[in-house]
């Protein structure tokens, strides 16, 4: 009986020999200043796998246009927006499926497995020749891959307690960017043979499948980062019963994560555990509304000025977004950190989607503008835009993470994007259906046009910041 009340205290203090979870934390233990390899390591696979989500916004309405599968000019938004949930759809029915696979086998083989998905399906939507081989081979990219929770698991594993909030930080960082790079891309790399006839003939693979250069260039690079996961180390803890603890190092007495080494003790309910389901619910509203605006602000800003949108082109499109881009890396690696430490996760997400409003009721009214006063307007309002939802997710990520132990890590961001994924994939097909609905409704006495559409996104957001709010969002103490 004194055995197993001393167990939690040995498990403490006992390192095993051949587990990677605690070769981890002794090396965190002993590492001092930034870990900056860590840190690039974890951006670059979020990066990888946010690229594809979003690249095709920007073309998407070209591309279902070449489809020749809508009647109408105003219905092309509806079966664009089918195209740009499909990915989520897949994602949300297996991410709970990969999340035990990663608490079971490891984080590392889901996250492998999940960049050469993007590598294969990504660069077999690029070569889609009709409606329903883009809608599949986006399914099947979220289906098959499940580095996302994952992927958030393991960035709460490999950084100190000291560095938690920039490992967060890091992975909303890399998954707005990539959400913000990835329209860039496909804005400047649709339709090359169109664009730049110099380098690209008509009569190339390029020319013949207008949007396989921005596919494959993103396939490419998620590629290059899938041979470098084989040397990611493992953050799982794995005791063998029958393999012996070594003799203790003071260095992982100071590590934070070192309890998850007793796997009998019993485990809480994900369903009942309030901290983490109020922050996984809260989240899946901020996606909704993210997904949506993502959506909506690609179609709006290549629609015709007739129909209230900008008559933008998918290279303008590119340039707005790589300004965000570029932006918010800066305020993410600069201010974010300063801001979340003064302020808290739950504080900062709040006053984020505060402002998020009054930005959002512009945006109709920037439509009216034109030339340089545009061109200022709209980079101005997209940056501010993207950094206040960074700061939402961000806040939303450390929330979830400190809700559970590791042992449940991997199966709770599991959970939560297969919520969030659902809500995602509602996002676009939504969006794309209410797009097409205002641009019948010009002449409408109330909400004219688009800004019914803006609207709609202010009363989600609105919600969001409701909820935000006690007793619903509680916040727990950092569980590890």
């Amino acid at each position: 009986m004194a055995e197993e009340l001393e167990t939690p205290l040995i498990n403490k203090k006992d390192y095993y020999e051949n587990c990677p979870g605690c070769k981890v934390d002794l090396h965190k233990a002993g590492q001092t200043g930034l870990p900056i390899k860590e840190l690039f390591t974890v951006w670059v696979v979020i990066l990888s796998a946010a690229l594809p989500i979003s690249s095709l916004f920007p073309f998407v309405y070209f591309m279902v246009r070449d489809f020749h599968i809508a009647k109408r000019e105003e219905d092309i938004s509806t079966y664009a927006g089918y195209v740009g949930s499909a990915f989520m759809l897949g994602r949300a029915l297996t991410s709970v499926f990969w999340g035990t696979v990663a608490d079971r086998y490891g984080r590392k083989p889901v996250i492998v497995f999940g960049t050469f998905v993007v590598v294969i399906f990504n660069t077999l939507f690029g070569l889609s020749v009709n409606f329903w081989m883009a809608v599949i081979t986006r399914f099947l990219l979220g289906f098959l891959n499940g580095l996302m929770g994952p992927i958030r698991a393991y960035a709460a594993e490999i950084f100190r307690e000291e560095y938690q909030a920039m490992g967060m930080s890091t992975i909303s960082s890399a998954w707005g960017i990539g959400l913000i790079i990835g329209p860039a891309i496909g804005g400047f790399f649709a339709q090359p043979a169109e664009k730049y006839p110099a380098a690209f003939s008509k009569d190339s693979i390029f020319g013949r499948f207008p949007y396989f250069l921005p596919c494959v260039c993103i396939s490419l690079f998620s590629l290059v980062v899938g041979i470098a996961s084989f040397w990611l180390p493992e953050t799982l803890h794995n005791h063998d019963s029958r393999m012996p603890p070594q003799s203790s190092y003071k260095a992982l007495e100071a590590a934070s994560d070192t309890k998850e080494g007793n796997e009998s003790t019993p485990t809480k309910s994900l369903f009942k555990n309030w901290p983490l389901m109020s922050a996984i619910i809260l989240y899946c509203v901020f996606a909704l509304h993210d997904m949506a605006y993502s959506e909506i602000f690609s179609l709006w800003a290549v629609t015709p000025r007739k129909f209230g949108g900008l008559n933008y082109s998918t290279v303008d499109v590119g340039e707005v977004l790589s300004i965000s881009g570029c932006g918010l890396l800066v305020f993410q690696l600069t201010l974010y950190p300063l801001v979340e430490r003064y302020f808290g996760p739950i504080a900062i997400a709040r006053i984020a989607g505060v402002l998020s409003i009054p930005l959002l009721a512009c945006y109709p009214y920037i439509a009216m503008l034109s030339g340089t006063a545009l061109s200022v307007a709209i980079n101005v309002a997209s940056l501010l835009k993207n950094a206040l939802s960074i700061c939402i997710i961000t806040g939303l990520f450390i929330l979830q993470n400190k809700s559970v132990d590791q042992r449940q890590r991997g199966a709770a961001n599991g959970l939560a994007m297969t919520s969030q994924s659902f809500f995602k994939a509602i996002g676009p097909a939504g969006a794309g259906v209410l797009f097409s609905w205002a641009q019948k409704r010009l002449d409408a006495p109330i909400l004219p046009g688009v800004q019914v559409v803006f609207f709609v996104l202010n009363v989600i957001e609105a919600f969001g910041v409701l909820l935000t709010f006690k007793p619903f969002l509680v916040e727990t103490q950092n569980t590890n």
